[in-house]
């Protein structure tokens, strides 16, 4: 799995990088951002979260301070909050970390960066004549754009066509070059990767496509990154009887289910759970469908998805998802909320969780009651993004529903918040993980070729042992980088 360097194209990339002032950030800078030079820092504090500036990628962590602008105090602790009893209805600690406070406003501009930067480094990519692509059920597509953008270098973004406006008028905003959109909704992935294959016939080396599914970088950024990120909040709240019981992600692409990898081996009794949607239960049922919780993919196991190391698989039903992001945006129920004790810093935070992120949310909650957790647990989870990128949905669903009431709230409260149970929960054995793992052929090899042997290897934990090792070397290429475009010693 080492790295082959492309000295040709690299020095281009290097001369494109010193013209337009571009430093690249290392893994261990975007864990621990006091380990970023002074004089970066300092210029951040006139650089706002949002802003196309090379700076930006400095952001890409966990640690920003939680606001759009610059100022003082660039950086502060991991961004998190913890869902209290009154909404969860459970005594277990869930506690979400926010995508909402990286640039472009959900956290998949890490896994964008994971795929690119090592590919910069190495001359893997040149972003003087080539285009990168990025196929995306959602966020990550806007991460890579908002990565191109800060790199100087043409994105291509793929996504459903049924995908929120939202995300369709930011990658115009920030001037994508191209933005194609497939055919379907959120589970229509194998679309995405015919446009693909398409696209690599029409343009050949003039693209570099950077699949989030089956790109290691996605899953390392998460392991180096989001699961350090955990451990340093467990170990800042634990009590003395504490226990860091369960870690729990949407699938996606399975890069951010990768941080499980990194708390597998800090707290080895830990359950990782995948969490996907009811109406397309792919781990559950290899069932297929349509369904509305954005982001998480589907109807495939993700080439980079060690399923070995998955504990469970948890199906969420989107109808549940869009009535709490109501119950949670629209007053009649945030006036129920606070009548039932939820205290009014945490209401003001809720719009905070988008989609997804309530599905991640549900599924901690059917985690806890499934293995009867008590206040000594605590549960982990991602919130990605806000409901800043789902406004249109409330929109339809009053369209569609009505204004939302207090009878909604009332109902949607007892019924898909408090209610909640442990049906669609599983359990996985060795054999189910080994089923799950031998799925992936059916996408992987048959269509994306892929070869039998490499997929044997990857249910092997030396691979993936190997795979994250590269991670510090990854690291060191990039010092090298910047000491090759000489814009540190000149800051």
């Amino acid at each position: 799995m080492k790295e082959n360097v492309n000295e040709k194209v690299l020095a281009k990339t290097i001369q494109r990088c010193r013209e337009r002032g571009i430093i690249i950030p290392t893994f261990a800078e975007q864990k621990d951002p006091s380990k970023v030079p002074q004089k970066i820092k300092d210029k951040l504090k006139n650089v706002g979260l949002q802003e196309v500036d090379p700076a930006n990628l400095f952001r890409i962590t966990w640690k920003n301070n939680p606001k759009e602008n610059g100022g003082d105090g660039v950086f502060d602790g991991v961004n998190y909050i913890e869902i209290p009893p009154e909404i969860s209805g459970v005594k277990t600690k869930i506690i979400g970390l926010l995508g909402k406070w990286f640039p472009t406003g959900a956290h998949k501009v890490g896994a964008a960066f994971g795929c690119l930067a090592p590919r910069l480094v190495t001359g893997g990519f040149d972003p003087t004549t080539q285009k990168a692509v990025w196929p995306s059920t959602g966020n990550y597509c806007r991460g890579g754009a908002f990565d191109c953008a800060l790199l100087a270098c043409d994105a291509i973004a793929i996504l459903p066509k049924g995908m929120s406006k939202e995300r369709f008028e930011w990658l115009e905003q920030i001037g994508t070059s191209e933005v194609i959109a497939t055919p379907g909704c959120e589970s229509n992935v194998k679309e995405i990767y015919d446009k693909c294959w398409e696209l690599r016939r029409e343009r050949g080396n003039k693209i570099v496509i950077l699949n989030q599914f089956d790109e290691f970088g996605n899953a390392c950024w998460h392991y180096e990154v989001t699961g350090s990120a955990i451990e340093e909040v467990f170990n800042k709240i634990k009590g003395k009887k504490s226990r860091l019981s369960a870690y729990v992600s949407a699938t996606g692409s399975a890069g951010t289910i990768g941080a499980g990898e990194y708390l597998k081996k800090a707290f080895p009794r830990i359950k990782v759970g995948a969490t996907e949607a009811l109406q397309c239960p792919t781990l559950y049922l290899n069932g297929f469908g349509g369904h509305r919780i954005e982001g998480i993919g589907d109807k495939h196991v993700p080439w980079i998805h060690n399923i070995r190391n998955t504990d469970n698989v948890i199906a969420i039903d989107d109808e549940n998802t869009m009535r709490l992001l109501r119950l949670f945006n629209e007053v009649p129920g945030k006036k129920l909320l606070k009548k039932e004790g939820v205290k009014e810093e945490l209401l003001e935070k809720l719009p905070i969780l988008g989609i997804s992120s309530i599905c991640n949310l549900l599924a901690s909650i059917k985690l806890a009651k499934y293995y009867e957790m008590n206040e000594d647990d605590v549960i982990f989870t991602i919130f990605t993004d806000s409901a800043g990128m789902y406004q249109s949905r409330l929109k339809e669903l009053e369209q569609e529903h009505g204004k939302y009431s207090e009878t909604d709230a009332v109902i949607d409260f007892a019924r898909y918040l408090q209610g909640v149970g442990i049906d669609w929960v599983k359990e996985l054995s060795y054999w189910d993980r080994k089923a799950l793992h031998n799925l992936k052929y059916f996408t992987w090899v048959e269509q994306q070729g892929k070869t039998a042997e490499e997929l044997d290897a990857l249910w092997e934990p030396e691979f993936w042992d190997e795979m994250f090792s590269q991670i510090p070397g990854w690291d060191k290429l990039i010092k090298e980088f910047n000491g090759q475009t000489g814009l540190l010693k000149k800051l």
